[in-house]
């Protein structure tokens, strides 16, 4: 692999370019489902391939190849030149990159059990079990179960004489039981919805979710829901469950903070962003108890955007984006930081695939933990809603006014859990409500959780992203906006 990079790099810079860089990938992907006893899904997959970005004359150009030869990465970094090349003829100003060191260095994420050493029927001997014991409440009338591992493996080599290898295991894995009564359809879902938990790890998350122990109560509040109350309209105190906080970051945080979106370079799949530059220091984003981290490191977690290096060769970084409530931070590649005069990146560019070019992506934007359990949060709040697990979003193109659906919720009165509310939902403008945010639930109850599906880009690439969350409560929030009685 390590050749054949070094050859597209040695071609690229012969046919003209003043910078390049070469990313060869090999991806492994294995995915299983289950509905209502039967495999629905087991499919596998492999791919392999380069990519090659240069600049010449102050412009970017980009190819790839699957035909891993002399002959193709010549082609490829050859085709690269001559797009940036015709680039150059339209350009606006050269492109600017902000410096960075050369690395030579390996990396290989956790991983204790090699999910494609597990055998494929001993992954589906538990998803039918978990099948069986969801489908065991009366009223259920779906069960879906998902298992979906990937390994990838890259070697990235630069002009500046960067030469960087990592390896890294992802695991995905959840359920959902639904329930279909007269004209309505609820669901409950574990550990999250839309596919449940991923972490970068191996099979060991399996493990540790206890998918078999949850799977009564996960059915049994599904099949409850028809039965529970409507949730009342109108502005009440809400508390929001971890993995909810944690979109509530990906889509009210995460997406503005994408400094090509702030500098109009990029408005696929999530428009825009309402945090222009002379926001920067002086917004107050939350309230005083409110810090957010975007961090790669492997010391915050095995995050879904927790890696060594990013795809220019950035070292992984722990950056500062909301400190006590105010604004101090973009997510920035090596072209946007020197475009705002920042003297480095901080390593957030990655792309999808060999065949796709990097773009500024969320890695793990995390918001710090406070103080307590979610129960001492239930505790001393008088009047409220307890809401948990996403089941709809949207937000506009700006990433400022919102409005969000979970999948279950509580009444809390005088300090306690009471009756199930079905349909919750919420909304409001961005900065409004994290600084209604006046508690956040301490470190026993924080979670990296994984978000494999965030789209951006065109074409458009499928990135994982992690957000770090607890229960936290929200002050005076708009309820039950979404779905009508």
């Amino acid at each position: 692999m390590k050749e054949l990079a070094q050859r597209a790099l040695d071609t690229a810079l012969a046919r003209g370019s003043s910078y390049a860089d070469v990313r060869i990938l090999g991806v492994r992907q294995r995915y299983l489902a289950t509905k209502n006893g039967q495999i629905s899904q087991a499919r596998e997959y492999e791919s392999y391939g380069l990519g090659v970005r240069v600049i010449a004359s102050g412009a970017w150009g980009f190819a790839s190849t699957d035909r891993l030869t002399a002959e193709g990465v010549d082609a490829a970094a050859g085709r690269a030149v001559e797009i940036a090349l015709a680039s150059a003829l339209v350009k606006q100003e050269d492109v600017q990159l902000a410096p960075e060191q050369e690395f030579v260095d390996e990396w290989q994420g956790p991983c204790s059990i090699d999910p494609f050493s597990v055998p494929v029927s001993s992954c589906l001997d538990l998803m039918l079990k978990v099948d069986a014991e969801i489908r065991k409440v009366q009223g259920v009338t779906l069960a879906e179960n998902q298992m979906d591992f990937r390994r990838v493996e890259q070697v990235f080599l630069s002009s500046i004489g960067s030469e960087i290898r990592q390896v890294k295991t992802q695991t995905g894995v959840g359920f959902v039981a639904t329930s279909f009564a007269g004209n309505e359809i609820q669901r409950r879902s574990y550990p999250n919805s839309f596919g449940g938990q991923y972490q970068t790890k191996g099979y060991e998350l399996v493990g540790e979710l206890d998918l078999l122990g949850h799977a009564p109560q996960i059915a049994e509040e599904a099949v409850a829901l028809h039965s529970a109350d409507q949730c009342p309209a109108g502005v009440r105190d809400i508390i929001l469950g971890g993995s909810q906080v944690a979109l509530q970051i990906h889509e009210s945080i995460g997406h503005p903070i994408e400094l090509d979106r702030v500098l109009g370079t990029e408005a696929n799949f999530a428009g825009m962003s309402f945090l222009t530059l002379d926001k920067l220091n002086q917004l107050k984003y939350a309230s005083d108890i409110v810090s957010v981290v975007a961090d790669a490191t492997a010391s915050h977690g095995p995050g879904l955007g927790t890696f060594a290096y990013d795809d220019e060769g950035v070292p992984a970084q722990r950056s500062l984006i909301i400190e006590n409530g105010r604004f101090v931070g973009y997510l920035t590649s090596r072209e946007t930081a020197a475009a705002i005069g920042n003297s480095r990146s901080s390593g957030t560019m990655r792309a999808e695939s060999w065949n796709r070019i990097p773009l500024i992506r969320m890695t793990n934007v995390s918001l710090l933990p406070g103080r307590g359990r979610l129960e001492d949060l239930i505790a001393d709040t008088d009047d409220g809603i307890y809401m948990e697990t996403n089941r709809s979003w949207s937000i506009d193109d700006r990433r400022y006014n919102f409005q969000f659906g979970t999948e279950i919720g509580w009444e809390i009165k005088g300090g306690k859990r009471g009756r199930m509310l079905k349909n919750p939902s919420y909304g409001g403008i961005t900065t409004d409500f994290w600084n209604s945010c006046d508690v956040i639930s301490g470190p026993e109850e924080w979670v990296l959780w994984g978000t494999p599906n965030c789209g951006k880009g065109q074409p458009m690439q499928t990135m994982g992203t992690g957000h770090g969350a607890a229960p936290a409560r929200f002050r005076k929030v708009h309820v039950g906006v979404a779905y009508r009685a």
